[in-house]
């Protein structure tokens, strides 16, 4: 095994630091605070991190094939202008629910933007339960809603060979697997595929690697882990400075650095005097694996 080496490249102080993903055009690292209403952008060469500020609670971000983002904001599937700093909305969800938000987001195999909503939490990881859906904006602009009784939205990536979808509801404390259809974006026959250990906490974000391997950032727990997700085993744990690890993505020139988010909100001064990384932005390097570069939306 290569040493593996933990470095905060980004001390921002996120509240709800998200959705790391990998703009190779730009050789940057994007990300969203949810809760600080911004979407960033980090440049390894100039170390320096650009925001542009939105109006609702942002919660993740895609590339998009004709340049640019799409973002998730408030219950709105929505572009954004990067220059520009323009926001327009696509398409709204959820339109029967006074409190709900969007959480985690990804672009599947083919261009479509799957995304989650779940209740707006009251402190970190205590809401109204089962009021979120699941759900996936279409390059034609439409969307279909998959199932709906969902706590918290959370992680989602496909397997290598595109026939499996991954998705993980954070308080069901599992890593669930669904068949899936590349060609027409269905997904069925839900199982789980590990169950979280108590001291792992709550599973959040996830990728995958070239190897077919789940990397879960694990909230509360202060760690990612490396799953299989043939055999239902944990291979391997990097344990992190905070506590409140959010998201992972593979990135860099050659996809061999691992970057991850992570949160400050519900850390009392204490805490986070502890943990002043809090809410920063972490490299991992020497994991000895790669990961796959991210889909862009088909529009």
């Amino acid at each position: 095994m290569a040493s593996v080496s933990i470095e905060c490249v980004a001390r921002e102080g996120c509240r709800i630091g998200e959705s790391p993903v990998w703009d190779q055009r730009e050789g940057a690292l994007l990300f969203v605070d949810i809760t600080g209403r911004k979407v960033c952008r980090w440049s390894p060469l100039t170390r320096q991190t650009q925001a542009i500020a939105v109006d609702a609670p942002v919660s993740s971000v895609a590339l998009r094939k004709s340049g640019d983002y799409v973002i998730t904001l408030g219950t709105r599937f929505a572009a954004l202008k990067w220059k520009e700093e323009l926001v327009t909305t696509i398409t709204q969800v959820d339109k029967d629910k006074a409190n709900t938000r969007f959480n985690d987001g990804k672009v599947d195999p083919a261009g479509r933007y799957f995304a989650g909503t779940m209740a707006e939490e009251i402190r970190p990881a205590v809401l109204e339960r089962r009021q979120g859906s699941l759900y996936t904006l279409f390059p034609d602009l439409s969307v279909v809603k998959h199932f709906d009784q969902v706590d918290i939205s959370n992680g989602l990536d496909w397997s290598l060979d595109h026939r499996t979808f991954f998705y993980i509801d954070s308080l069901s404390y599992s890593v669930d697997a669904f068949d899936y259809d590349l060609q027409t974006g269905k997904i069925g026959n839900r199982r789980s595929i590990y169950k979280l250990e108590k001291e792992e906490s709550i599973p959040d974000g996830m990728c995958i690697d070239t190897e077919g391997k789940l990397w879960v950032a694990c909230y509360d727990g202060g760690r990612v882990i490396r799953l299989d997700p043939e055999t239902g085993k944990r291979l391997q744990t990097v344990k992190l400075p905070v506590d409140k690890t959010t998201s992972c993505c593979f990135g860099g020139k050659d996809y061999s650095e691992m970057f991850v988010t992570s949160a400050s909100d519900g850390m009392d001064k204490e805490w986070l005097s502890r943990q002043p990384q809090a809410g920063g932005i972490f490299k991992i390097t020497g994991l000895g694996v790669k990961g796959v570069p991210p889909y862009p939306f088909a529009d």
